[in-house]
């Protein structure tokens, strides 16, 4: 595995350095710094928001390698030097954090106080040394698997929890600051808080690494070298899972929720996040379980000699358990499959006539007669990027509770609140607004309830909060209890699906497990 460092273009020292940013002639391999004490060996990252030059150095008088963060500058320059202060003050505070997921500060560095006056440094942030490979690097050829990207994160998410808990910022919210350790761990290589870094901005960053890991493109806008995430028509990036199917739904919302300052939907602290990584570790599937314990490893090697593998080891005696899960659930579903196809067969050639056991397939488009439906229009189904309640009076019902309505788990549901009156005495209805990655020609949607008796309509919407006057309805049907495949009329590509209730279940409830969407062909 190769070790990326930061490239410049080709010009006079100190001209043309990445992103606009004016390359000191003086930082080159070989050069001291720290009043000679630091041999500069190799850049490893730039921080433009504050000119910080991310190097490794060796410490010529403990004879061990070291992580410098440089603050470039000129002293005299009254705003720079207070910022860079205030900077070096910040990571003073954070030093007194130990936890495998940040480097250990070993020294902080100012003018007269470790720099020389002629220097052309504001600060020097002296760290542990990080064996390993650069995070960019982890992700260059491809993503990493989910479960793998959550192991990778939770050591670093556990250490800005520690930081957050005596009330410090950390700082992790810049991709070349960080490092993967040959043991599997994410840390924080390049220690130092900006002046102005919130709370906050150590959750964003959280998430913009997972983002990074589950996708390989950086979602924040303050690192121009790394492919920027696609974003939505709203403006938003677009979750993970819209663009890699098989990411779980939980890590991806996640990865997004950490982004936003939203108060109502947002993940604002560490400790909310770290818990999302813990489950995804425990939920990690069964196809990940036989890669992780294949008997032929391909391990890399980086040039410090540290070997990095995202494997566990062979002898994991829950992992084969998990695999002889896997195995008997394949061999189940084989043994389904074929009684399937069984039964089709012996209906090709059986009596046409209509069984009494027929299908529970209640679908119409609109003006069709419900017990009537359109046959079924095969085609591949598609993942929503995003789910919410849709609701046009009172308060949502279980709006936190919206996304295990496709999470693709039976055992969990979401559930519209119980009323006294039914439709429409308090509202016109509820709904379950769907988000695609791209506009989709859709041929039918797949609801499993168990309430039956009620009445729902696809539409169409222009956005995620249009009023309901702009939608479209395009199917409707009155749900049985079990699987209902709704065939739909248009197939007029629509980024907005909405699932919408006119009328309630018994007791004036309606309940839905799951819901699957099928794009045209």
């Amino acid at each position: 595995m190769t070790t990326r460092r930061t490239e410049y273009p080709a010009g006079a020292p100190g001209e043309g350095a990445a992103g606009g940013q004016a390359r000191p002639g003086f930082l080159v391999p070989g050069s001291a710094v720290g009043d000679g004490r630091y041999r500069l060996l190799a850049e490893f990252g730039l921080d433009e928001r504050v000119n910080a030059h991310l190097w490794r150095a060796q410490d010529n008088q403990l004879r061990r390698d070291v992580g410098l963060t440089m603050l470039v500058g000129d002293p005299a320059d009254a705003k720079a030097a207070g910022a860079a202060r205030k900077m070096l003050e910040r990571t003073m505070h954070a030093a007194r954090i130990t936890h495998p997921g940040t480097s250990r500060v070993l020294d902080v560095l100012g003018p007269g106080n470790g720099i020389g006056p002629t220097e052309g440094l504001l600060g020097i942030v002296v760290a542990d040394w990080s064996h390993g490979t650069d995070l960019v690097d982890v992700i260059a050829e491809h993503p990493l698997p989910p479960s793998t990207a959550a192991r990778l994160l939770e050591p670093l998410a556990a250490a800005v929890e520690l930081a957050h808990h005596s009330g410090m910022v950390l700082g992790v919210d810049h991709p070349q600051r960080v490092r993967v350790t040959p043991d599997g761990v994410l840390r924080l290589s390049f220690p130092g808080p900006l002046p102005e870094a919130t709370l906050q901005d150590d959750v964003r960053g959280l998430g913009a690494i997972l983002y990074l890991l589950l996708t390989g493109r950086w979602p924040l806008r303050n690192a121009p070298g790394l492919p920027h995430a696609p974003l939505a028509a709203d403006g938003q990036v677009v979750p993970p899972r819209a663009l890699f199917p098989y990411v779980p739904y939980e890590l991806s919302s996640a990865a997004v929720r950490s982004l936003t300052d939203d108060a109502t939907g947002g993940i604002r602290t560490s400790s909310g996040l770290l818990r999302v990584l813990e489950r995804a570790k425990l939920n990690e599937d069964a196809t990940q379980s036989i890669a992780a314990i294949t008997d032929d490893p391909e391990e890399d090697v980086d040039d410090d000699g540290a070997v990095w593998t995202t494997r566990r080891p062979h002898n994991d005696r829950t992992k084969r358990r998990k695999l002889a899960i896997g195995v008997t659930a394949l061999a189940v579903a084989t043994v389904g499959v074929l009684a399937w196809v069984g039964m089709q067969l012996i209906s090709f050639f059986g009596d046409d006539s209509p069984s009494a056991g027929g299908p529970t397939v209640v679908a119409t488009a609109p003006g069709n007669a419900e017990n009537n439906p359109k046959p079924p229009n095969p085609g591949q189904p598609i993942q929503a990027a995003g789910v919410q309640v849709y609701n046009v009076k009172g308060t949502p019902d279980s709006p936190r509770r919206a996304n295990r309505a496709v999470d693709g788990d039976p055992k969990t549901s979401w559930k519209t609140d119980k009323y006294q009156q039914p439709f429409p005495a308090l509202k016109p209805g509820v709904g379950i607004m769907a988000a695609f990655a791209e506009p989709v020609p859709f041929a039918e949607v797949v609801i499993d309830s168990p309430s039956a008796g009620t009445v729902v309509e696809i539409r169409t919407a222009p956005s995620e909060k249009p009023g309901l006057d702009e939608t479209k309805v395009i199917g409707r049907a009155t749900l049985q209890s079990g699987q209902n495949r709704l065939q739909l009329d248009s197939a007029e590509p629509t980024q907005h699906l909405l699932i919408w209730i006119t009328t309630l279940g018994d007791g004036n409830v309606s309940e839905i497990t799951e819901i699957g969407f099928v794009r045209a062909q």
